[in-house]
């Protein structure tokens, strides 16, 4: 897989900015901008996009949704829907990277608990059905047909 990101360079005002734009090898365009600058003479964006480390944690959040659903849809299991939602600390320091990421899942459809727990105990945690899943998946959760799950790891 190949990406290229080029820095846009100034602004219409002729200040630098710190806008960037990706082109991928599939031939999508991505454009990413910085928040405006803190202090003066600082490089800062527009906020005319999403910032980079936004389109990373977006683009984590797309690649695992996107293997729970082709898992669960492989196991023939009756995936209506998927969302995830999450949230991300970062260091306060450069560099700035995500020092935790929480996801939290909610698939709607008739998909039965037990494969969820093979689910994310294989693909995040490594484990095959951990004891920890109970708590992870909330309250009443059962290895019936349900018609909503929420998992949270």
């Amino acid at each position: 897989m190949q990406c290229t990101v080029q820095w846009e360079g100034k602004d219409a005002q002729g200040n630098d900015g710190m806008a960037f734009t990706a082109h991928t090898e599939t031939g999508h365009t991505l454009r990413m901008d910085g928040a405006p600058a803190s202090a003066p003479g600082e490089p800062g964006g527009h906020n005319l996009a999403p910032r980079p480390m936004e389109t990373v944690l977006a683009g984590t959040g797309g690649c695992t949704a996107y293997d729970v659903v082709y898992i669960l849809k492989k196991a023939r299991q009756d995936v209506r829907g998927c969302e995830v939602r999450l949230d991300a600390e970062r260091a306060a320091t450069d560099p700035k990277v995500f020092t935790r990421i929480h996801m939290h899942f909610v698939v709607t459809g008739g998909c039965r608990a037990l494969a969820y727990q093979v689910l994310l105990g294989q693909r995040h945690a490594g484990k095959n059905g951990d004891d920890d899943f109970q708590r992870r998946v909330g309250p009443g959760m059962t290895a019936a047909s349900a018609p909503v799950c929420n998992v949270a790891f």
